[in-house]
């Protein structure tokens, strides 16, 4: 009989409840066991079957749990995924993976000692719209590229109000770590490392006490990676424009998982992450423009690798290699910011 793995889950919020409970509870390789929340009534309302504790080190002391996700505030990440890999637990830790390049580096040499898997949740990859670009570069359709812009912009006004912890100012808060590492990761997963960072981290919002704009310049030789991120963008349609040397692709729109997840309709369904026609990008080239059908989106292949991984021992999709050069980015764009300056990598 092959290998159930039994997992526990640290927080119920939007990671928690709506990106990560709906894709280990369709697939039957995982085993959704124990929630760690302080939402015991929404765990419930989700599947009752599923255990509820109250704290944290009560899910780590289940002896029978393989796997934890850290869904959890920015600043807890480290610590949480600490303790979890000194209890011999995998751990995918949800963005940021760390707060820093030099916290990073521990955890995965932690993990490294105590033979488990530490892997980052990075589920951009498998949007709809980047997988397009990506089979689009593989066929050459735009030929080398020479520009890359990506955005990620959302209208949040901040309401004085709140109480949520991405408003409260803190280790690790801010857009930068909420929005940025899928940006970043998508760029470095296409092109490496860069060999320069120059960034503008600032607050643009009324009223804010989190930084919520970002603009990051990666350099390389053969061509420019602008990265730009808003909190305060009403009309936040534009999403990619890449230009090569046979042709340019933009694309506008957010891939419709978390539409749908919001919705609470879970991944087994038969069209699910399929864009409408309204959302495809648009190839220009050879004096002409079609529309290009996207390919789609699926956050499955994530935890698909990620079983592999821990039973077979396949190299996990999102490898300490990519986390700790996403780290670094991010503590050098903080420093770019600061001091206006452009930074080597």
């Amino acid at each position: 009989m092959s290998t159930i793995i039994q997992v526990g889950l640290i927080g119920f919020g939007l990671s928690g409840r709506y990106f990560h409970a709906p894709f280990l509870s369709v697939n039957p390789r995982f085993h959704l066991k124990k929630i760690a929340s302080s939402r015991p009534d929404a765990v419930h309302q989700f599947d009752a079957s599923i255990e509820w504790v109250a704290t944290a080190d009560e899910l780590f002391a289940d002896a029978s749990i393989d796997l934890v996700f850290i869904c959890s505030p920015n600043e807890t990440h480290v610590d949480y995924a600490r303790k979890a890999l000194e209890h011999r637990k995998h751990v995918v830790v949800e963005k940021p993976f760390a707060t820093s390049e030099r916290e990073a580096n521990q955890l995965l040499e932690l993990a490294k000692r105590q033979g488990c898997l530490a892997t980052a949740y990075q589920n951009r990859r498998w949007d709809s719209d980047f997988l397009t670009i990506k089979r689009l570069l593989a066929d050459g359709r735009i030929g080398t590229v020479v520009d890359f812009e990506g955005r990620y912009d959302r209208y949040s006004p901040v309401d004085p109000n709140t109480q949520s912890w991405k408003e409260q100012p803190g280790v690790s808060r801010g857009n930068l770590y909420n929005l940025g590492p899928h940006l970043l990761d998508q760029a470095l997963h296409l092109f490496g490392k860069p060999d320069t960072v120059q960034a503008t981290v600032r607050i643009i919002r009324p009223h804010s006490r989190v930084t919520d704009y970002f603009d990051i310049m990666l350099g390389y030789p053969d061509k420019v990676v602008r990265l730009e991120s808003s909190l305060m963008v009403y009309h936040n349609q534009l999403r990619y424009s890449l230009h090569g040397t046979e042709g340019s692709f933009i694309k506008s729109g957010l891939d419709i998982q978390e539409e749908h997840l919001r919705l609470n309709q879970l991944p087994n369904q038969a069209a699910w992450g399929a864009e409408t026609q309204d959302r495809w990008g648009t190839l220009y080239r050879d004096g002409h423009s079609e529309r290009v059908e996207s390919e789609r989106g699926n956050y499955t292949p994530f935890y698909d690798n990620l079983y592999e991984a821990i039973v077979n021992g396949a190299e996990p999709a999102v490898t300490p290699t990519d986390i700790l050069n996403l780290a670094r980015v991010i503590d050098l764009a903080v420093e770019s910011s600061r001091t206006q300056q452009t930074m080597l990598f």
